[in-house]
């Protein structure tokens, strides 16, 4: 493991990603074009990672990927909290920015757009087509958690352990305002704490000029340069969303109204990877079945891999483009 990790400091790879034009910004988000003709997509990622993962390598990239194969592709980067940022609470960024961008030129004059969710993300997506279906063609949710009780004791336990933490959290929420990357960092690998070893000696094994490694080397190059979270959506997230599962149990609001996918008349592509470790696939299977019009697709592979391991074409990219073709 440590000769994993002192290769991975040594490795020489860096990110040189081509610039993308910016059509809308608001504070630290921007609304990112990456070109290409046919379907409107729209990409919200999480809050709490940098959006170059689904733009990983040049190609190696699910972004660049849509937009060669018939989709007009966007993506809503959140970036850094900044002073304003750190008061919003899970409203001002769905109801907020993401409705804004939704509003945006040149996403209004394309029509309504498939808007695509990957893990946190997928829940402000939904919460934002359920406020303005006129405005969304379809959504995909990918990796999207719902019922944080649901898969037994493990779930609950996981559930209640992170919900407990916000006690100790909160100097630190009220000093900064927000949550530090530091923290979310290790909230992440208490969900698998074994993870870390296991990687860091497979990458040991590798050869470092392979293309296998600089896609590691890119992955843990994203995964250390992650965000934080303002503090009041650091509040709903940990006491609303882990501990009293709030979107599990009907209760999760936005703007003053429930987030009922039931009630959501779009049709709808779920990706759940069987190998999650982050969203367990009976929370996200619970989301499934609470929507009238879901398209579910199981795929064998992990939480990040699905969208930029190295088999995410098969796995992710190419069953997403073609339920996008036949909407």
């Amino acid at each position: 493991m440590i000769a994993g990790i002192a290769a991975y400091r040594r490795h020489p790879w860096q990110r040189e990603a081509a610039e993308v034009p910016v059509v809308w910004q608001e504070g630290g988000s921007r609304l990112l074009d990456f070109g290409g003709t046919g379907m409107p997509v729209l990409v919200v990622p999480s809050l709490v990672n940098r959006a170059q993962v689904l733009d990983l390598l040049p190609g190696h990239s699910m972004l660049r990927h849509l937009a060669a194969r018939g989709c007009r592709v966007l993506l809503l980067d959140w970036g850094w909290p900044g002073e304003v940022e750190r008061g919003f609470t899970l409203t001002d960024y769905i109801a907020g920015r993401l409705e804004r961008a939704l509003a945006a030129a040149p996403v209004a004059a394309l029509g309504p757009v498939a808007l695509v969710g990957y893990c946190m993300g997928g829940l402000l997506a939904l919460a934002a087509a359920l406020r303005r279906p006129e405005r969304v063609r379809a959504l995909a949710l990918l990796a999207t958690p719902w019922d944080f009780a649901a898969g037994g004791a493990e779930a609950v336990e996981r559930a209640r352990g992170m919900a407990t933490l916000l006690p100790g959290l909160e100097p630190v929420l009220q000093a900064t305002g927000s949550l530090p990357v530091d923290a979310i960092q290790s909230l992440f690998a208490m969900l698998d704490p074994w993870a870390i070893a296991r990687k860091f000696r497979a990458f040991a094994r590798l050869d470092p000029a392979s293309p296998r490694a600089i896609q590691f080397v890119a992955l843990e190059d994203w995964l250390n340069d992650g965000i934080p979270l303002a503090a009041p959506v650091a509040r709903e997230c940990l006491g609303g969303w882990y501990g009293r599962n709030e979107p599990g149990s009907g209760r999760w609001r936005v703007a003053g109204a429930v987030v009922d996918p039931a009630a959501l008349a779009l049709p709808t592509f779920l990706a759940i990877p069987k190998s999650d470790r982050i969203v367990l696939p009976a929370s996200a299977l619970a989301l499934a079945a609470r929507m009238p019009a879901a398209h579910v697709h199981m795929t064998p592979a992990g939480h990040i891999g699905m969208a930029a391991g190295g088999r995410a074409e098969a796995a992710l990219w190419s069953p997403l483009l073609r339920w996008l073709a036949d909407l």
